[in-house]
């Protein structure tokens, strides 16, 4: 069977674009959308509702407290994440949560339902994306019916007189909002002649290209505000044929005009000045906006979106004359990502969208993220920065063979308003891309990311403590602990069965630390000689995370009914499972690696078996761990520079 060519795939596509469209199309009647309502009612929803609906319809899902994320990263709350959001933004969850949660009550005609969202966060934070993914939620959502004409595709419903509304409602269980837009009313009397049955509806699509359902309001300064492009104006052109009261002279196409049914989206709201704002307030109570000219209100249904940086809205709300607007106004902050691992994911979507074509080696990405995460935490009394940063990871921080036992919740509440400030994403990518710029071989690496984000620390951060104490960051911080994650990957690359080792470690160390907590003997596997717990052993081990004297017993009293714990429950363990053992083993692992320095160091001569040994491991490094030839070259010399040093 012959393959199919693009042409003949992408006409396939095409064909099937236009026979649904075809098949969405609705022209009709009143009379016959009455009939649509009827078999699906959920067609009349209002805005907030059809966008709660639209996003929620790609899934929910609920994260419960036995969920690893939930425990460690949210502090035991439990959160719903939706699908809709999720391959697009990291790190958001709680924010989403807020969004979805305020859509939701909204929904319900609650008294969010007659408030604007607004979306506070740092530049760069994700606020215009998520916006844009808002908006696409509408264009991707079931085709809105509306009255044929109608400037601002207004509710059919509005034309069923008042006097009937009561019944209607009784018979289709659908409580009508709204009133007929001047427009329509004038062409229901000359045109149709009352007969509102008889007046056209038809479908169509959301559009933020075609203004039908989004409107956006962009920052204005003083001198070039107008209340029309929130409202429309009168067409001067017909004041010579019509009257200034009469409809015909409308011209309807301002951002509530063309956002009704659906968004209406302030950009940098707070830019505008306050009377400006006015109308957004009026929308919101009075679910109405006025008409050009003389005209009567206009009926307003719409979700009304803002966001803001937090400097334009510290000065907002500092002026008491703002209450009312302030009393409207549901704040959802959008921070930075405080989990390097979501952190490092933004990079790798917006890297996927360019055209970058550069090899990035392991752990680039993940340096860079810790900077990032670094230079938006608050100090904590409880914890070092670093600390704070793996603890905002989910991650184990073990101390004195323990896990370090700090409740994340208490760390936020130290500093509410984290994430707010620091490092961009922006600013990151631009490294990025200075990194690969200066290199000659078409490659970033830990080593030259780390020395593009210091230039650029020095070139364009302004104030002297944050330059001075990214610096510290970079110069200090991230150094050792790249070199700590570089030493244990150069180890395993170089110790051939590297789990096998650790595996075979932890089952011995487990075998006797049990024989030790039980006052039983171990039994050779060599010559099944009953033998006792061998000390030496255990404390060659237990010493590598500072586990010495007394709290020796103690120790091995924990991992002994720990490992248990998880055999009863049938789960399965290994080396990994106990992450001050782990920590331990490798610990002990890299330390009884005492020909890596002769090895690693170009300077030291290598025998033959030596440079076979070298050539094998820079060969686990690529195959294995995702290097190249030039990256796995400079990351060892990095680490002879740094962790093997000639004696």
């Amino acid at each position: 069977m012959p393959k199919e060519n693009k042409s003949d795939k992408f006409l396939k596509l095409v064909t099937k674009h236009k026979e649904t469209k075809k098949e969405l199309k609705f022209e009709g009647t009143l009379a016959e959308y009455l009939q649509v309502l009827e078999k699906d009612p959920g067609v009349a929803k209002l805005a907030h509702k059809r966008l709660y609906d639209a996003i929620t319809a790609h899934g929910i899902t609920r994260l419960e407290k036995s969920d690893g994320r939930c425990s460690k990263i949210f502090g035991g709350e439990e959160l719903r994440t939706y699908d809709y959001f999720q391959s697009k933004f990291f790190g958001m969850e709680r924010s989403l949560a807020k969004i979805m949660r305020f859509l939701r009550s909204a929904s319900l005609k609650g008294e969010e339902s007659r408030q604007v969202l607004l979306l506070l966060g740092p530049v760069g934070a994700g606020k215009s994306a998520l916006m844009e993914r808002i908006k696409m939620a509408l264009e991707e959502c079931e085709p809105m019916y509306h009255i044929d004409g109608c400037p601002i595709h207004e509710e059919p419903l509005h034309l069923i007189p008042r006097s009937l509304r009561e019944q209607f409602k009784e018979i289709y269980d659908i409580n009508i909002e709204g009133d007929l837009c001047p427009v329509c009313r004038h062409r229901l009397k000359e045109e149709f002649d009352n007969d509102y049955m008889a007046m056209p509806v038809k479908q169509s699509s959301f559009s933020v290209r075609g203004r039908r359902g989004v409107g956006v309001v962009p920052p204005m300064d003083a001198n070039s505000q107008d209340v029309t492009i929130l409202v429309g104006s009168e067409d001067i052109s017909k004041l010579d044929l019509y009257s200034e009261d009469d409809p015909r002279v409308l011209s309807l196409n301002g951002a509530f005009n063309v956002g009704n049914r659906g968004i209406v989206e302030f950009v940098e709201v707070f830019k505008n000045e306050i009377e400006f704002l006015h109308t957004m307030i009026t929308a919101t109570q009075e679910k109405a906006v006025p008409s050009p000219g003389k005209g009567p209100m206009i009926y307003f249904d719409g979700v009304i979106l803002a966001h803001c940086n937090e400097a334009e809205w510290n000065k907002f709300k500092s002026e008491n004359t703002n209450e009312a607007i302030l009393d409207r106004i549901v704040r959802v902050n959008v921070p930075y990502s405080l989990e390097y691992s979501e952190e490092q994911k933004i990079y790798e979507k917006l890297l996927g969208l360019s055209d970058f074509d550069g090899h990035i080696a392991p752990h680039t990405l993940k340096v860079a993220s810790m900077f990032a995460v670094l230079s938006r935490l608050h100090p904590s009394n409880k914890v070092d920065a670093l600390t704070k940063m793996k603890i905002y990871n989910g991650k184990d921080v073990i101390e004195q063979g323990h896990v370090k036992k700090v409740d994340i919740n208490d760390l936020r509440d130290e500093a509410r308003d984290e994430g707010m400030t620091g490092i961009s994403t922006r600013f990151i990518m631009k490294a990025i891309d200075a990194a690969l710029s200066d290199s000659d071989k078409n490659m970033v690496t830990p080593i030259s990311i780390r020395d593009a984000l210091i230039k650029q620390v020095k070139d364009q951060i302004v104030v002297e403590d944050d330059r001075n104490r990214y610096l510290d960051f970079l110069g200090k911080t991230l150094h050792d602990e790249y070199l700590n994650i570089l030493e244990k990957e150069i180890t395993k690359a170089f110790v051939s069965a590297y789990d096998e080792q650790a595996e075979s470690l932890f089952n011995n160390y487990l075998d006797h630390a049990e024989a030790f907590v039980n006052l039983t003997n171990v039994k050779d596997p060599v010559t099944n000689e009953e033998i006792q717990p061998d000390e030496a052993f255990m404390g060659s081990i237990e010493e590598q995370i500072g586990i010495v004297g007394t709290a020796k017993e103690n120790f091995r009293i924990d991992i002994t009914s720990y490992m248990f714990s998880k055999l009863r429950r049938g789960e399965k363990v290994h080396w990994q499972s106990y992450a001050p053992l782990k920590e331990a083993i490798e610990n002990k692992l890299t330390a009884s690696v005492r020909d890596i320095s002769r090895i690693i160091t170009k300077s030291k001569s290598r025998d033959k078996k030596q440079q076979g040994k070298y050539n094998e491991m820079v060969k686990t490094l690529i195959d294995e761990y995702g290097y190249n030839e030039d990256s796995a070259e400079e990351v060892i010399k990095f680490a002879s520079n740094n962790l093997w040093r000639d004696s």
